[in-house]
């Protein structure tokens, strides 16, 4: 209900203090918002994390990512450790990412979007052709501690074009408006634009199965049904459970609102490919 009256009044406002109030919704009043959860799982979290992690979404936490990825990112290392403490991630703004935390705790961080400042953000137009010379450029180790891609768009050919380098952990968005019985993903362009429909990356299946081929085991999803997470097979161990696809996967909590529930974005004219 709170939300859906403060999206009321968000909507008589005018432009600038529009702006202004959203701005200020995502980065401090959602903050706010689970400061009680963050407290909570921060005095479970060592009883949590005993023995094999079989359910990591109640270790959720949001302090800078946009919504539990900082969380589940500190209980997969403090399982599996770390070694250079290097991540990389793009697609990623000033005030939220999912590696803010990591810098904030003295981790070396790459990163780079489009409309990147060039300096605590380096400006590079990420493709399939470049994303390794990227990483040479600036000098990213062959096998950082984790990467994170969230582009909104070529996210599962980004990801199948690094050949070279092999990140311990890989954060990527899947496109929950697709179900995780179907491998899809969209046609490779570059010059592609999100349209606000759900022909947007790939889904869940896809991923999944790229990850399968790197060496990479999938062991959840958050739960706004946003981004999934791969750790690589040799990292594992009697760390996680992994669960089947159908267990990890998790619904769209965003974009249209059917009787108040979520349900995504609106349907695309564009056809996806299958995989």
């Amino acid at each position: 209900m709170i939300h859906e009256n403060l999206k009321k009044i968000y909507l008589i406002l005018p432009p600038k203090l529009a702006k202004f109030a959203k701005n200020f919704y995502y980065n401090e009043f959602n903050k706010t918002m689970w400061m009680p959860r963050n407290i909570l799982v921060s005095t479970l979290r060592p009883f949590l994390e005993s023995g094999k992690i079989d359910n990591i979404n109640i270790l959720e936490q949001k302090f800078y990512s946009q919504s539990g990825e900082d969380g589940i990112i500190k209980t997969i290392f403090n399982k599996i450790k770390t070694t250079n403490k290097f991540c990389i991630e793009f697609g990623i703004h000033s005030d939220q990412g999912n590696t803010i935390y990591l810098k904030k705790k003295k981790w070396k961080c790459l990163w780079m979007d489009g409309n990147g400042d060039g300096k605590l953000i380096k400006k590079e137009f990420i493709t399939a052709e470049n994303i390794e010379s990227i990483f040479k450029k600036y000098n990213a180790p062959r096998e950082p501690d984790l990467l994170s891609i969230d582009i909104d768009s070529n996210d599962y050919w980004i990801w199948k074009a690094i050949k070279n380098y092999k990140p311990r952990v890989v954060v990527i968005e899947y496109n929950s408006n697709i179900p995780p019985t179907e491998s899809k993903v969209i046609k490779y362009d570059t010059n592609f634009k999100p349209d606000g429909t759900d022909y947007y990356g790939g889904s869940l299946l896809a991923m999944q199965k790229l990850g399968k081929e790197k060496g990479y085991a999938l062991i959840a999803c958050n739960r706004i049904g946003v981004n999934a997470f791969f750790i690589r097979n040799d990292l594992i161990k009697n760390n996680f459970k992994i669960k089947n696809i159908k267990q990890i996967y998790m619904s769209p909590k965003y974009g249209l609102r059917v009787n108040g529930k979520p349900i995504g974005y609106t349907k695309s004219k564009q056809q996806m490919i299958n995989i």
